[in-house]
């Protein structure tokens, strides 16, 4: 068996909002969206420089709903970008709530992590230094809990 592509795949409560959002704050490009007659979108694809993220309304007859903000996700987003400080800003002032702000961290990132107002996680990031698994887990073991 082969993996040809991995697509994360979104539930949040307002699809059309969200695209919108991810558009201001990750640059994302609208691909196509599949509109209901009922006002629900059922697909909608974004490219994120290369990358799919699909989305939808939720969907609750199907067991498809979005992440519960008061008992939070098991899943994080990580998306590398130019400058993550200017990213987590760009979704704060869109509405995200703030889960860690951006610092150095041992791996060779800058990364913080904010909630977008769907409920969603992302680690935001970029390289700040180019560090081998072998000092990675050097400094790791030096730190104790990284989060």
């Amino acid at each position: 068996m082969a993996v040809h592509e991995l697509f994360p795949y979104l539930c949040v409560s307002d699809t059309a909002k969200a695209i919108d959002f991810y558009r201001e704050v990750f640059g994302a490009t609208e691909l196509f969206r599949l509109d209901e007659p009922g006002g629900r979108i059922g697909h909608a694809e974004l490219d994120f420089g290369g990358t799919t993220l699909m989305l939808c309304d939720e969907y609750p007859e199907h067991g498809i709903v979005r992440p519960d903000s008061a008992a939070g996700t098991s899943v994080s987003l990580h998306i590398h970008v130019d400058n993550a400080d200017e990213v987590i800003e760009r979704g704060l002032a869109a509405g995200s709530t703030l889960l860690r702000p951006a610092t150095d961290a041992f791996y060779g990132e800058r990364s913080g992590v904010i909630r977008d107002p769907f409920g969603h996680r992302w680690n935001i990031g970029h390289s700040i230094e180019e560090v081998t698994p072998e000092e990675m887990q050097r400094r790791y073991d030096k730190i104790g809990d990284p989060c």
